[in-house]
Formats: C-alpha cells, sequence, structure tokens
C-alpha cells in the first residue's frame, strides 16, 4: 500500500506539467496580416453594356396545339409538355376574331396556335395561329 500511495502522490503533479507542455497553443493557429497593395490608377474594364429590356406588356406567352376552340374559350395542349392543358377564356376582342375564324370553318384540332393572356385572370387578350381546313 505504500508504493502505491508514493506513486500516486508523484502522478498528479506529472499530469500537470504534462498538460502544460501539451495544451501550448501551436504557432500555426495565430492569425496573420497581409498587407494589400491596391492599384489606384486603374480604370473599370467595360466588357459589355447593360441593354434596356423591351418594354413588357404584361401579357403571358403559351404556345401549343388546339384541342377545342369555340367563341367563348379555347382548350390547349402545350406545345413541349403533352400532359399540360389549359383553357384560356376569350375577351371580347379575341371572342369577335374568334367568331369570324369560326365562321370560315374554325380550328381543328391540332392546330397550332400562340395564346398571348393576361396572368392575373389567364383571359386571352390575342392569338396567332393559322386555322387548318375543316374536314
Amino acid at each position: 500500500m505504500k508504493s502505491f500511495a508514493k506513486t500516486a502522490g508523484l502522478g498528479l503533479p506529472l499530469m500537470l506539467a504534462a498538460s502544460g507542455v501539451f495544451s501550448a497553443p501551436a504557432n500555426a493557429q495565430d492569425p496573420i496580416t497581409v498587407p494589400i497593395v491596391v492599384a489606384e490608377t486603374a480604370a473599370p474594364i467595360i466588357i459589355n453594356a447593360v441593354k434596356p429590356k423591351p418594354k413588357n406588356t404584361g401579357l403571358d406567352k403559351f404556345e401549343g396545339f388546339v384541342m377545342n376552340a369555340n367563341s367563348a374559350q379555347i382548350t390547349v395542349r402545350a406545345k413541349g409538355n403533352d400532359l399540360t392543358i389549359r383553357t384560356f377564356p376569350l375577351t371580347q376582342a379575341a371572342s369577335e376574331k374568334m367568331q369570324k375564324i369560326i365562321d370560315n370553318g374554325g380550328y381543328q384540332y391540332g392546330d397550332k396556335v400562340t395564346i398571348y393572356y393576361e396572368p392575373a385572370t389567364s383571359s386571352a387578350i390575342k392569338f396567332k395561329g393559322k386555322p387548318s381546313k375543316p374536314i
């Protein structure tokens, strides 16, 4: 028991001395300041000037193929995605234009059209596309 007490008495001071050696901060952890040299005579280089975008009329465009069209609305399948189908109610001006097209045979299933619509109401303001000959 006496030898255990002697080694235990020496162990604590040795541990404290070792902790002081191994817990010292490394020099690599200190921040290093590097002076930044700035050229004061350099002028900015302009690669491309910013071009203003044309005025947005507030209308979105939907391209696709006619599924059904009458004087009140037009149903169109999207050009790039066959699963996207949208129905647009026609405004008064678009309805009058559609009635003239219907009088001449109207749009047939699969005719290519472009619908310009108001995003807030999804109302078709105008549309473009050549109707095919009626069957």
